[in-house]
């Protein structure tokens, strides 16, 4: 069977790894367990996250075992890496169901059954309990103070001020790892490159103490070809609970994809063959559009099925005058105004922000736009929002 790494190194995935010829030969001769951490912050998974389960899938479906590891622990202190201001701090109840509704989505992507399927586990199981004192004197020992302030992670905290409540969460994600490694047999941290000196902590603190090998692999993160984060829009975060972003706004985001970034993210986001993506990205220029509509196809299938793909795919094909349906809201018959319809279709959040859009010219009723903030909006209509939005409006 081929090597993981290969194919995680092919598709543009790995960032840094520490005893990269050991790891290799490790991940080619047996089965490996290896985990990835995952901080309950929100009642859903976004798209950073989706990245670290294509990869996981990867990993799993070359024979190593996953490790889910929920932070129901680390984040009742959050994690300081690359933030500019201390996270809230959320309690024991809001943690939890966050926690449930991770284990539901991530069910779709990653096998837990058979024999390397994967397990979840709660690093509250076992942080929410330590002796503190103890806990100093057994982990806090190995590290150093001196190389902790040197680390990325902190670069920007330290600006702002960091707090020493942060400052303990090396200490517990690097004591994660260890007991990870301990309680099954865990010799592998994968995670997101920010991460790259907390998931370092972790390998060194096994080798120190328990004198055995372990190792660390961070991937790229995924950015666009101007060195921005992806997965973000004007409304937040593109997530995976179709009820934060639905199917059709999912579909788009990938649909409007920059050129340049389209063969990375079928690279890093699907399981298509290096082969087909190659031939999908081969022209650049307007056929471009066939990989970017395959891209979101893709996509959209992996989070919530073939149905609500094919159906994402029409309205997009309908809204921008090709073949399908097009998306439709339905709203209150005694809502006619402009402004009343974009507020009560959900297009925008208020009165307000209808009425700048409408000025600044963002707003076009059927194929005019409109300029008049009391203009009447008739059932079957179709507003469009710059070029991204399209919607037809039924009256109730």
């Amino acid at each position: 069977m081929k090597n993981v790494m290969d194919t995680l190194r092919e598709r543009g995935f790995v960032k840094q790894t520490v005893f990269e010829d050991d790891l290799y030969k490790l991940l080619g001769e047996e089965s490996v367990t290896f985990y990835t951490g995952f901080d309950p912050t929100a009642d859903s998974l976004h798209i950073g996250h989706f990245m670290q389960l294509i990869a996981i899938k990867h990993m799993q479906d070359a024979g190593h075992r996953p490790v889910i590891l929920i932070g129901g622990g680390t984040a009742m202190i959050g994690d300081p890496s690359g933030k500019t201001d201390m996270r809230k701090m959320m309690t024991k109840e809001t943690i939890n169901y966050h926690v449930e509704c991770f284990k539901k989505q991530m069910s779709k992507f990653i096998s837990f059954e058979g024999k390397n399927g994967a397990i979840i586990v709660n690093n509250a199981d076992w942080l929410l309990n330590l002796n503190y004192v103890d806990f100093i004197r057994d982990i806090g020992v190995h590290f150093s103070v001196n190389e902790m302030l040197r680390a990325k992670c902190f670069e920007t905290r330290l600006e702002r001020g960091l707090s020493f409540l942060e400052f303990n969460y090396m200490l517990m994600q690097g004591y994660d790892f260890l007991r990870l490694f301990n309680d099954y047999g865990c010799k592998l941290e994968l995670g997101g490159d920010d991460q790259w000196s907390n998931i370092l902590a972790g390998a060194n603190l096994i080798r120190v103490k328990e004198k055995k090998p372990a190792y660390a692999m961070t991937f790229t993160l995924l950015t666009t070809s101007e060195g921005k984060k992806m997965g973000k829009t004007e409304k937040g975060a593109v997530w995976l609970d179709e009820s934060k972003t639905s199917p059709y706004e999912f579909y788009q985001y990938w649909r409007n994809t920059a050129d340049a970034d389209v063969e990375k993210c079928l690279k890093l986001l699907t399981f298509l063959p290096l082969e087909e993506i190659s031939d999908l990205v081969k022209f650049k220029d307007e056929r471009m559009n066939r990989a970017k509509e395959v891209l979101a196809y893709e996509l959209t299938k992996l989070v919530h099925g073939e149905k609500k793909a094919e159906e994402a795919q029409s309205q997009a094909r309908a809204a921008f005058g090709g073949d399908g349906e097009m998306p439709e809201k339905h709203i209150s018959a005694d809502t006619a105004t402009i402004i009343s319809v974009l507020v009560s279709a959900d297009i925008c959040s208020s009165n307000g922000e209808a009425r700048r859009l409408i000025q600044q010219g963002g707003v076009s009723l059927n194929d005019n736009k409109v300029t008049d903030i009391n203009e009447t909006v008739k059932n079957g209509d179709i507003i469009h929002k710059g070029k991204k939005v399209h919607v037809k409006i039924i009256f109730d």
